[in-house]
């Protein structure tokens, strides 16, 4: 009775706080005066960034049970940061501000907004508690702030068009930005045009003044996270200043040696190297003393510190525009760490911390506790998903054993072409063969994707749960498709032969097909490794990035209201809109691929012996059975596509129990990852992808657009050359572009 009492008491209340919100112009002043962000206030609320600026434009309005929340925070805010005098009634009288950081708010936010029901809401974070937090140094009382001043005569063009620091910066700690570009004069080009005058000229001189005066770094993106260490590129000519070689005379190793001179001073000046050594990413530290923490991380241009591959020519640019590169990936994605793959990682970490904050119940006092949802500590995987090297592997077989499919979970992404025998007298009177291209197609695929949290349990003769990640030994060959289809149990695309091990995703859409088109088989597994904790983890990994790669397709024209012919036109130049903001695109799309590689990363080094433990087996997110199922899903959600526009395309369905098309179904002749080439009679996606009457995409097939898991134009080739590619036995999907996709990072 006094819960129903209670709950009739918030419904009221919510519904009163339909008319409490202030303004849309007053909502946007008061998140600006607490130094939050709309993406803070999102996170918070449990919504999305987008539909905070619409809050505060006065588009859209809040709907219960956030509407309530936000004007509970609303309402908190003012009080902390009344309007000026003049915007007041005449009888208001201001009251002072209370200093209030915007991560408390965040923390206050997040337990007065109550989730909304869907599938497997994330835990509202806990912040850590003052005492905990590790901080980089604060300058010293008697340390003076270096001076900001304009840009170089040569840069300063350029510096005026870039968005200056926001003047309410959410901590004066890193009021200067996430990074620095320091250049041979001892010029360090900061986020915005920002530029200082750094005086060191030794490296040790660089991370003190760094850590006490240069006012770099960013806010930790959760509340038990920790903030981001100050980053330091430095061009050649700074290297050079600095007394660093212009080449690393280890080419294999990639470190200076122990007995260079900069590492000398270094070690005298009781500084430490992580294991990597000084590389193109040197992490240089001193052991966290109490709260704080004492770490610079350097990025040497002439080192290779940005491989071509992923960031372009940016080394190459001039240093404004290198720190303007560098800081929006910074902004939108996380402060470089190393390669793209290792910040795809940072990222997932920094999202889901290890641990929090806890009280301990016997004494009282903080304590570090595992973080529900997150990855908490390392473990193991099964034998099917450990790689030959591995010691649960090696255990089981000798070096040089080629493990079979009962052996072995093979979950790869497609690299599949048609037998040219199969094309049809229709297919070959087309001319065009034409590619399209899933938007990070990974990062689609981890939206909302339950994946195991703990280690392996072995069991035998289960009983199939979808919902349950894990791998699982089932014999698919009986399912049989159109010879045409590309297999869905495959990564080559030809059918299975027997009983294999397959990732969660894979089993159950082979259910799906067996259920929906009332197949004549079974999948029945035999034995599986399951995890029985299992969530979402991906889950605020995939909002960031995609939101990072939204936002940056937008500033290059490509938005989401586009219709499909003007989006294909602003695809088609996008890239010359702004050379720098390609090459944060081109750093997203790559995060996202080393990202999801890196959960399975292979030991590396001459040194290595077969069979032994590498270093990365020791981390939370060494996590090849996550790999499997990020990789399984992206692989089946295409399939899925291919097979919907075949059907909606052929004249008469398929009967029911067998999956055989006519031949005027819509059937790809290639695929290669997220690209599927289609034969068509016009060179534009728009000649060959279905619609419905009125002229939108039918459900369920590829659809042009913007969005992680819509599609692009890859490219288009004539018939005859696909079709000698074809008997060459070579991959049109790879080459549609008229280059090696894959030796270009696509």
């Amino acid at each position: 009775m006094e819960n129903q009492l209670f709950n009739a008491v918030d419904a009221l209340l919510q519904q009163v706080a339909q008319d409490d919100l202030p303004p849309p112009a007053e909502r946007k002043r008061l998140r600006e005066a607490a130094g939050l962000s709309q993406a803070q206030i999102a996170t918070a609320l449990n919504a999305r960034r987008e539909a905070v600026s619409n809050w505060e434009l006065g588009k859209t309005e809040p709907r219960p049970p956030k509407r309530a929340a936000y004007a509970r925070l609303l309402e908190g805010l003012a009080e902390r940061f009344p309007a000026p005098l003049s915007q007041m009634p005449p009888t208001s009288a201001p009251e002072a501000p209370v200093t209030l950081t915007g991560e408390a708010l965040i923390s206050a936010a997040s337990e007065l907004a109550a989730p909304e029901p869907g599938p497997a809401p994330e835990p509202a974070p806990e912040p850590a508690p003052p005492t905990a937090a590790a901080a980089p140094v604060r300058p010293s009382s008697t340390a003076t702030p270096p001076t900001p001043r304009r840009p170089a005569a040569k840069n300063a063009k350029k510096a005026t068009t870039q968005p200056r620091p926001s003047a309410t910066a959410p901590d004066d700690r890193f009021a200067n930005g996430p990074l620095g570009v320091l250049d041979g004069d001892g010029t360090l080009y900061c986020v915005g045009g920002l530029v200082l005058d750094c005086p060191a000229k030794t490296v040790p001189a660089l991370v003190d003044w760094t850590l006490s005066e240069a006012q770099l770094g960013a806010p930790r993106l959760h509340p038990s996270g920790k903030d981001a260490d100050p980053l330091i590129v430095l061009t050649a000519a700074a290297a050079e200043r600095l007394g660093l070689p212009l080449e690393l005379e280890d080419r294999r190793g990639l470190r200076l040696p122990d007995g260079h001179k900069v590492v000398k001073q270094l070690a005298r000046a009781k500084w430490q190297l992580t294991r990597r050594g000084f590389g193109p990413w040197a992490r240089i530290y001193r052991p966290v003393e109490g709260s704080r923490r004492q770490c610079v991380q350097l990025a040497v241009l002439p080192w290779g510190a940005l491989d071509a591959r992923t960031w372009g020519s940016t080394d190459r640019l001039e240093p404004a525009d290198i720190a303007r590169v560098l800081g929006t990936y910074a902004s939108r994605v996380i402060t470089p760490r190393g390669s793209t793959a290792v910040s795809g990682l940072e990222a997932m970490t920094a999202l889901r911390p290890p641990t929090r904050a806890v009280k301990d119940a016997d004494s009282g006092g903080w304590v570090s506790g595992p973080m529900p949802g997150s990855l908490t500590e390392p473990v193991d995987p099964a034998p099917v998903e450990a790689p030959d090297e591995h010691p649960v592997a090696a255990a089981l077989y000798p070096r040089g054993h080629q493990r079979t499919p009962a052996e072995v979970l093979d979950e790869e992404a497609y690299e599949w072409i048609r037998d040219p025998q199969l094309l049809t007298d229709a297919e070959c009177r087309r001319t065009f063969a034409v590619g399209i291209d899933v938007n990070t197609a990974f990062l689609a695929a981890a939206n909302r994707l339950v994946v195991g949290l703990s280690g392996p349990v072995h069991v035998k003769a289960p009983a199939f749960d979808k919902k349950t990640p894990g791998s699982w030994l089932v014999d698919l060959s009986g399912i049989e498709l159109d010879p045409r289809l590309p297999n869905p149990f495959t990564p080559h695309g030809t059918r299975p032969e027997g009983p294999a091990w397959y990732a969660t995703p894979t089993v159950a859409y082979a259910q799906e097909l067996i259920d929906t088109y009332r197949l004549p088989a079974q999948a029945r597994p035999v034995e599986a490794w399951i995890r029985t904790e299992s969530g979402p983890y991906l889950d605020p990994w995939y909002k960031r990035i995609s939101e990072a790669y939204k936002a940056t397709m937008a500033d290059l024209g490509v938005t989401s209201d586009l219709s499909e012919e003007d989006f294909l036109a602003a695809m088609e130049q996008h890239k010359a809109t702004d050379p720098a903001l390609a090459a944060v695109l081109s750093a997203i799309k790559s995060t996202v691929k080393g990202g999801i590689g890196k959960l399975r990363e292979r030991p590396q080094g001459v040194g290595y012996k077969f069979g032994e433990r590498w270093p990365a087996l020791e981390r939370p997110t060494w996590r090849p059975d996550i790999r499997a199922a990020v990789i399984s899903a992206a692989r089946v959600n295409m399939h899925r596509k291919v097979l919907k526009t075949a059907c909606t395309t052929q004249q008469s369905p398929a009967p029911s129990g067998h999956l055989m098309l006519d031949q005027d179904a819509l059937i790809p002749i290639a695929l290669l990852s997220d690209c599927a080439v289609y034969l068509a009679d016009g060179p534009s996606p728009l000649d060959f992808l279905p619609h419905t009457a009125d002229g939108k995409p039918a459900p369920g097939t590829f659809r042009l657009g913007v969005s992680p898991g819509m599609v692009k134009h890859e490219g288009t080739q004539e018939l005859l050359w696909a079709v000698q590619m074809l008997d060459e036995g070579h991959n049109p999907a790879r080459h549609i572009k008229g280059i090696d996709a894959a030796l270009n990072g696509e």
